[in-house]
């Protein structure tokens, strides 16, 4: 008896000794990202980070606090945003002779619709798609930083990189519903989009979901992960994180290895199982669905965020400082990837 014990004892931690090395050698391959991540206290801001700064405050003023609550079965809120996207959209298309389509919805009540900015690139070649969804969650959130933050992030970049050409053709997407009741479900937004790409056969050098940016934090312990993630990441809220699947990882380290050549703040990213809470829960999802590379740009949300779904996130809570930051350097990121 004695000996068929010691000989399960033997074999259980042989077990588990093979999943830590498991896990270790998953993380190696999941988490280690190229380039130096942003260290120290950043500078003052440069006059094009305050430009944007002032820019991002004021669309997520209008959003959530002049719209609010942005739901297509909640009176006219969802019309009333989508009216101030084409109204703040309207200069970078004119500027290079671009059109704003509007993609009704199928199979979703209130007629909601997504909108869709190509700026035209000098040659033909595959899509560099930005996308952020401009609705809210469905317990009555005003939606500053969920999702006001990605969809102020898009409406700067809109105007900024329509200010040049570029080689390769950019699209910039305002998805509709991409919160519950629609995520992962027919009458989402981002999921009509990238099956409409799939459709026509669209080639994509890259997708970036922008997804609650907005909410940061010095303070030990702001930082939560699902496990093990807090093995190997800060405890700190004061970054900006770059999400994708285990096929996005080329992408993934790429563009964050060119953020990182740009950034004055604090980067992570990481290539995770799908499987894993939070990896998938944005409109990055509905373009895996569809078979394209495609990563999330986020603040991590609930994973951070107390105010997350809430009536508080509001306004007042978002650092437009670090979002300047984050944004300016996602511009060159794109400009980078536009070149082919």
């Amino acid at each position: 008896m004695q000996k068929r014990t010691k000989t399960l004892l033997r074999l259980a931690l042989g077990v588990v000794a093979g999943v830590a090395a498991l896990t270790v050698a998953a993380l190696l391959y999941c988490v280690p990202m190229p380039g130096q991540s942003f260290q120290g206290a950043p500078p003052r801001l440069t006059p094009s980070e305050a430009e944007v700064a002032a820019r991002l405050r004021e669309h997520v003023t209008r959003l959530s606090v002049d719209i609010g609550q942005r739901r297509a079965v909640f009176g006219d809120s969802l019309l009333r945003a989508e009216r101030y996207l084409q109204e703040q959209l309207a200069e970078p298309a004119k500027a290079t002779g671009a059109s704003i389509r509007r993609e009704a919805l199928r199979d979703a009540p209130g007629n909601p619709a997504n909108l869709v900015l190509d700026l035209p690139g000098t040659q033909v070649g595959p899509l560099v798609l930005i996308g952020a969804h401009y609705d809210t969650d469905q317990h009555g959130t005003r939606g500053a930083n969920d999702n006001g933050s990605g969809t102020a992030a898009a409406l700067v970049l809109a105007d900024r990189l329509a200010r040049s050409r570029h080689t390769l053709p950019i699209r910039i997407v305002f998805f509709a519903n991409e919160e519950q009741p629609y995520y992962a479900g027919p009458g989402m937004g981002s999921l009509q989009h990238a099956q409409g790409c799939q459709k026509r056969g669209e080639q994509l050098r890259a997708m970036l979901s922008l997804e609650t940016m907005g909410y940061y934090s010095d303070e030990p312990g702001s930082q939560k992960y699902p496990a093990p993630l807090s093995l190997v990441y800060p405890d700190r809220g004061n970054f900006i994180a770059f999400v994708g699947d285990l096929g996005s990882r080329s992408l993934l380290r790429e563009v964050i290895g060119r953020f990182r050549t740009h950034a004055r703040i604090p980067s992570e990213g990481g290539a995770l199982p799908a499987s894993l809470p939070g990896v998938g829960w944005s409109d990055h999802w509905s373009f895996w669905q569809a078979g394209y590379p495609a990563i999330m740009v986020t603040d991590t949300a609930l994973f951070r965020d107390p105010t997350y779904h809430r009536s508080s996130d509001i306004a007042a809570n978002l650092d437009y400082e670090r979002l300047a930051r984050v944004v300016v350097a996602l511009e060159q990121v794109i400009r980078e990837l536009s070149r082919g």
